[in-house]
């Protein structure tokens, strides 16, 4: 810990965390406590926050996180060269993913992307960054979905 920042460094990478003013950590013998300064619901919610948070973190630069997304449609794919990711979505044109700093995207079949990273929020951003560029239609369900993910299909019009 350093001032209003923990510092979690594990075989992932480092990460550091800012807390709030509101929200007393203190370590000892290896035990991270967190509590709220005050008696307010605000300090109460930011305590579990941060205990949350500060937990994410200490999973993350251990073990890492993965999302794994999938492409349904036919001639839906994607494939990963360099720092970008090139979807073929559908459209006229493909569209081209930046990959941020601290995340690795990987193509194991082309209609299948998997996101991995130390950062819980990081890695849950970008995938659904990923999948906004073309959510699952109701009808078909034809789109990029999450990999644990379960469409409701409606149907079709009836004359």
């Amino acid at each position: 810990m350093d001032g209003q920042v923990v510092v979690v460094k594990g075989k992932q990478g480092v990460l550091n965390y800012q807390f709030d003013k509101r929200v007393k950590l203190t370590l000892q013998d290896k035990i991270l406590q967190v509590e709220p300064l005050d008696s307010s619901n605000e300090a109460d919610a930011l305590a579990g926050t941060t205990r949350a948070n500060v937990a994410n973190a200490i999973i993350g630069v251990g073990e890492g996180f993965k999302k794994v997304l999938q492409l349904v449609g036919v001639g839906y794919r994607a494939n990963v060269q360099g720092q970008k990711v090139n979807l073929t979505l559908g459209f006229s044109h493909p569209v081209v993913y930046d990959i941020p700093v601290g995340i690795t995207i990987t193509t194991p079949t082309q209609t299948e992307i998997v996101i991995q990273g130390s950062d819980k929020q990081l890695v849950g951003q970008v995938a659904a960054e990923i999948r906004r560029y073309r959510p699952p239609e109701p009808y078909k369900g034809k789109g990029v979905r999450y990999a644990d993910e379960r469409i409701k299909l409606k149907e079709t019009k009836k004359k």
